[in-house]
């Protein structure tokens, strides 16, 4: 009898652990259907243009968390058009793309750069990742296949539930990889656009963590034909490619033993 009821237990047990691994294989299932969708929406549309808010935080070498705050706007038309503004207290930058050349203007320091890099959007990002080191934060998400770029390193997949980022109804993903946890909150409906992206860094201390709040999104619509030029300001000092500043620099006072 004690037999029995011992075996009775062991495949309760055996049976509530098989449960929850379907959970989340289910989970992680839906969690990877809900990005794809996403990806596939961002990969096809032929403009997209939004307002954003990045908030990137760290720990000084005091021991003291910071946060540094910015604003700025992107507009894209695919496949090789790209401008982007970010304002913060440290940086005003404007870069504009023409499917042949980089443009980079640095508003308060009045210095340019440009780097000819013909080609399309994912073209430019892979350039400024892999041959001048200066990758552009939340790039994976303007590329054509976002699914792709962001899935290669996942090692854990998990769908959190649902969320609401100023008043939109969101699909809340997790993701992890050997260097970086990320989050993603998605817009639930016809139009599903990443509405906060943050990404957690593993490998320095302090464990800086980026994020970014998109607002004002806006797709299929009509692009100026000027849209994707830059006036150099008189005066402005040219600067190599090699003299690139990073997107978001951190002022050297702030910066982390380890971080870079």
């Amino acid at each position: 009898m004690k037999s029995a009821k011992m075996s009775a237990i062991v495949l309760t047990v055996a049976a509530a652990g098989m449960a929850s691994m379907s959970v989340a294989r289910a989970d992680e299932a839906q969690a990877k259907s809900l990005l794809k969708a996403m990806s596939d929406y961002l990969g096809a549309q032929k403009t997209v243009s939004f307002e954003y808010d990045t908030n990137l935080e760290f720990v000084t070498k005091q021991q003291q968390k910071i946060g540094l705050a910015s604003s700025g706007t992107l507009a894209l038309e695919r496949p090789d058009k790209l401008r982007a503004t970010r304002t913060g207290g440290f940086a005003n930058v404007e870069m504009v793309f023409d499917g042949k050349t980089l443009t980079l203007l640095g508003k308060n320091a009045n210095v340019y750069a440009q780097i000819e890099a013909p080609g399309t959007i994912d073209h430019l990002v892979d350039e400024l990742r892999d041959k001048y080191h200066r990758p552009v934060p939340a790039a994976d998400l303007l590329m054509s296949d976002p699914y792709k770029e962001l899935m290669e390193p996942v090692t854990d997949v998990k769908d959190v539930g649902s969320g609401v980022i100023r008043g939109v109804e969101c699909d809340h993903l997790a993701f992890r990889t050997n260097e970086v946890d990320w989050q993603i909150w998605i817009a639930q409906g016809a139009q599903p656009y990443p509405c906060r992206y943050v990404i957690t860094s593993k490998k320095v201390k302090g464990s800086p963590q980026y994020t970014l709040d998109i607002r004002a999104w806006k797709a299929a619509g009509e692009v100026a034909p000027d849209a994707f030029k830059l006036e150099i300001p008189p005066g402005a000092q040219k600067l190599t490619p090699g003299q690139i500043p990073d997107f978001d620099d951190i002022p050297s006072i702030f910066r982390a033993k380890g971080a870079k």
